[in-house]
């Protein structure tokens, strides 16, 4: 195995993004039923160190580029921490703490990660995670924690549980329009990093039409140039340092797909809907005016190929969504997410901004900085879904109850939206600069009742879902 290893142009540029006010950290918190078993659990860490070698490799910069290189002092004891909770060590003194570990860098002089284990009054431990995102996405980073689980609470060899298929994608095809046209601008633009891709996505007689893929890319490059900045609101601003974290109770994934069936839109789609719905509703009880705002979320889209082996590292696109916070009636908000979705996802913005960061990452960091602070100033939030494994998992002999996560915002974004789904259900994790947004539970607490709108439609008067007269009077 090589002690060194060049750190790749896009993760360059993540391990670059750092600055006080965000920190380019994704943070989790794996909460469990009852008491983990520590040799266990050191044990599983030591396999997934063996098995993922970025988890003993420091960042170092050397002769102007940036390495992996081997940590000959790595401790399991400087990353496997243990933690008191203060006072009632219950939902709010754990959010407390994962905002103060969102808040505070990780130490550069090791690997890249930690985790910070503590008891709490919710019914079991929780195990708080950094990893930096320099090491990889949040799909990759998924798979990587569940090299340690098991499929039951007895000691047994560690499983490779499979992850489910990205609900965004689920109707989406490798022989699509859409996947050839991501595969020809991938060719023309990054060469060997696409190899794998086109091989999985694309058939070997295949002509692909270099022309007509750098008009395509070109004319994506001028849409993110001259997108306008986002209106003026709570949601954005100059950020501190000082962060908030929330999260909602896990909503039925049985339900959202049910629904989702009904009206005809993904899974990822409700979820953004009703996530859209609670910042309207937030923002209206704030007293703020909805009805002729703009906000804009960057939504990541995974470029990984169905047979990734799950290598760590950064392989995602990003697209600019308009969220439709103006639209009030929820129905047509859905329809709204959904229609600018499906244009986006036909659009080569995802393969444009990730070679766009594989560009960064070889530019001056000068340079890299006055791009990102450009792509911020267009958006209010991140919104990532990330989806889990379906079945129920344990690590160390305790069962995990619930898996959150919270992604990181670059330049002055200071909303970020986390949804992960996990053994049939789904949660929101939600972090907020503490300047802008010191309630964001007010946010998550509206994120169910957004979705429970939708179901009771379809579930009481299902007949006045294409009657717009009707839904109306209905919902006034």
């Amino acid at each position: 195995m090589p002690t060194s290893e060049f750190i790749s142009c896009v993760d360059t540029a993540w391990l670059r993004m750092d600055r006080p006010n965000n920190l380019m950290q994704i943070i989790g918190v794996l909460m469990f039923e009852g008491q983990l078993d520590e040799e266990r659990l050191r044990n599983g860490l030591r396999h997934t160190i063996s098995v993922q070698p970025r988890f003993h490799q420091r960042a170092v910069l050397e002769g102007g580029s940036y390495c992996w290189r081997h940590d000959p002092d790595f401790d399991l004891d400087q990353h496997l921490k243990r933690v008191i909770l203060p006072g009632k060590a219950g939902k709010i003194e754990l959010e407390k703490l994962v905002a103060d570990l969102a808040s505070t860098p990780l130490n550069h002089q090791r690997p890249l990660w930690d985790m910070h284990l503590t008891d709490t009054s919710l019914g079991g431990q929780a195990l708080v995670v950094r990893i930096h995102h320099a090491m990889g996405d949040g799909f990759s980073l998924v798979r990587a924690m569940l090299t340690m689980m098991d499929n039951s609470p007895q000691p047994v060899t560690p499983i490779r549980p499979k992850v489910a298929p990205e609900p965004a994608d689920e109707e989406d095809d490798d022989d699509t329009p859409h996947g050839s046209r991501l595969v020809k601008a991938g060719l023309k633009l990054t060469g060997t990093l696409w190899s794998k891709y086109v091989e999985v996505l694309t058939h070997p007689t295949k002509a692909v039409d270099y022309l007509k893929a750098g008009r395509d890319v070109a004319s994506e490059l001028c849409n993110i140039a001259t997108l306008g900045d986002d209106s003026p609101s709570r949601l954005k601003g100059k950020t501190a340092s000082s962060k908030r974290v929330a999260w909602s109770e896990q909503i039925p994934l049985p339900d959202i797909k049910a629904v989702g069936k009904v009206l005809g839109c993904s899974v990822n789609d409700l979820l953004i809907a009703a996530t859209a719905g609670a910042f309207r509703h937030y923002l209206e009880e704030k007293g703020d005016d909805v009805d002729n705002i703009e906000i804009r979320a960057l939504v990541p889209v995974n470029m990984r190929s169905p047979d990734d082996d799950g290598a760590l590292g950064n392989r995602f696109g990003l697209v600019a969504l308009d969220l439709p916070l103006d639209i009030a009636h929820p129905l047509q908000r859905l329809y709204a997410v959904r229609d600018r979705m499906q244009a986006l996802r036909s659009s080569l913005q995802p393969v444009v901004v990730l070679n766009l960061l594989h560009g960064l990452g070889m530019a001056p960091k000068a340079v890299q900085q006055q791009a990102v602070d450009l792509l911020a100033a267009k958006a209010s939030a991140v919104i990532t879904n990330v989806p889990g494994p379906q079945q129920t998992l344990y690590l160390a002999g305790a069962r995990l109850r619930q898996p959150l996560f919270w992604v990181p915002q670059a330049g002055d974004i200071g909303v970020g939206v986390s949804i992960l789904s996990y053994d049939h259900g789904v949660q929101l994790g939600l972090i907020t600069d503490k300047k802008l947004v010191p309630d964001p539970d007010q946010v998550v607490d509206r994120f169910a009742v957004e979705f429970e709108q939708l179901l009771l439609l379809v579930l009481l008067e299902p007949e006045l879902l294409f009657d717009p007269n009707g839904l109306d009077a209905l919902l006034g």
